[in-house]
């Protein structure tokens, strides 16, 4: 198990670069199943959970070749399904939670797709349903062994129709996505989610030849083809570490410059720090962060009520960087109600900064009430242990604002969804050790 030395309360300074994003390259990896020709992909994260992805990928039979740094050039043109019965791939499947977006293409191109159950980040329970109904429909039999834990799902054909997801999944939208890019006749996704991961996977899938309509909205047509080509596709940079570095920056008084991160694309992010009393400033496609020496003051609404922040589906704000605003509002000026809507237990973390000072009462598992120091009262160093990777980030956040050397143990977390995160941040000052 992995640990973070941090010596906390120092000043950083510098530019720092978006690695790609997790979220995006897990589903733009798995559609690489859907044609025999060769797909090219340019900036893929170098992080434990898209390596694992990568491994699985080549394990199945798909050829993969490194072309450079953060390239890669993937072929499914001998993809061996006699893999996915095997032990090996239950075991590494149950380690990914990405894993489950195999199930689509396979079942697309291949007539046939099984997962065990994927593992991931202990944040709560994330239902499966929304993936094996939108499949069902389409036409593909389901089977579920109780004793294995293995799901999977079946087609001679899949036929095109009209589904109303009970939830706006971004994971099932994908999978179903990929699966009715193949499937006879008209298939409409109404209720899909449209994040920007989202709509960079259906304009990929077009670029291979896919008809797909309503890129970008809740409703999506899709009319299924024979046939998937190659294609070249560049990933986003990744939205949750471009909040990660805002909130960083902020917290420790930082004139930090974040490169290259597709402001377009961030929707509400940027506002939403603003009504933490942060100042942001786009230049050109950067963000500039300059240091908030004098603090940051939470807006209240106009009524004078006390701001609540809460996640939602896109265009909403994204629930992955609700701890990053928490930690973030233990040193404002005023109270915020931070509400975590999507996921029951992401707020749990919330001990550990108690535990460092931070004045937060956690209402209920969904809901935290959070009472800013104004920087009046430092937070204090302490041994801490991340749980996942969004409460691990802000837990390192927290420790580098801190007062004194903080401990960080079981970073494999954090390193599953940050890349040399430890490097990156020496870079502009930051005062870390990893130690092994």
């Amino acid at each position: 198990m992995g640990t973070f030395i941090i010596e906390g309360g120092h000043q950083l300074k510098g530019d720092i670069q978006p690695q790609g994003a997790k979220n995006e390259a897990l589903q733009i990896l798995c559609a690489v199943l859907l044609t025999d020709e060769p797909v090219r992909i340019n900036n893929v994260p170098d992080i434990i959970d898209v390596n694992k992805l990568i491994a699985l990928l080549n394990n199945l039979g798909v050829k993969v070749t490194k072309n450079g740094p953060e390239s890669y050039t993937f072929q499914a043109d001998q993809v061996d399904l006699d893999f996915l019965q095997s032990e090996e791939y239950k075991v590494q499947g149950r380690g990914l939670r990405g894993s489950i977006m195999l199930v689509g293409p396979l079942l697309a191109r291949f007539g046939k797709g099984y997962i065990p159950r994927p593992g991931g980040d202990k944040i709560g329970r994330r239902r499966l349903d929304t993936h094996f109904e939108g499949f069902i429909k389409l036409g593909a039999k389901f089977r579920y062994n109780k004793e294995e834990y293995f799901y999977g799902v079946e087609a001679d054909e899949l036929h095109g129709t009209y589904m109303l997801l009970d939830e706006a999944s971004v994971t099932g939208t994908a999978n179903i996505v990929m699966a009715a890019v193949m499937a006879t006749g008209e298939t409409t996704i109404y209720n899909a989610a449209c994040e920007p991961y989202l709509q960079q996977l259906c304009k990929m899938l077009v670029r291979m030849g896919a008809d797909i309509k309503g890129i970008g909205s809740n409703m999506l047509t899709i009319n299924g083809v024979k046939k998937l080509g190659g294609t070249t596709h560049t990933i986003l940079p990744d939205m949750i570490e471009i909040g990660s570095w805002i909130g960083l920056a902020a917290m420790t008084k930082s004139e930090v410059t974040i490169k290259n991160v597709a402001y377009d694309e961030l929707g509400i992010i940027p506002d939403t720090f603003r009504k933490l009393g942060i100042t942001i400033e786009r230049k050109g496609d950067d963000i500039f962060i300059p240091a908030h020496t004098d603090g940051y003051e939470i807006q209240n609404y106009i009524d004078g009520s006390i701001l609540t922040i809460s996640d939602a589906p896109w265009p909403g704000f994204t629930p992955d960087l609700l701890s990053i605003i928490l930690v973030v509002a233990t040193q404002a000026r005023g109270s915020v109600l931070i509400h975590q809507k999507m996921f029951e237990s992401r707020l749990f973390f919330v001990d550990k900064l108690i535990d460092m000072g931070a004045k937060i009462i956690l209402c209920d598992p969904h809901r935290a009430s959070v009472i800013g120091h104004d920087f009046q009262s430092s937070l204090k160093a302490t041994t801490m242990t991340s749980p996942d990777i969004r409460a691990g980030i802000s837990l390192l956040i927290a420790a580098l604002s801190a007062k004194g050397t903080s401990t960080i143990h079981n970073i494999e977390q954090i390193d599953r969804g940050y890349q040399n995160i430890d490097t990156r941040l020496k870079k502009i000052g930051a005062k870390i050790e990893r130690l092994a």
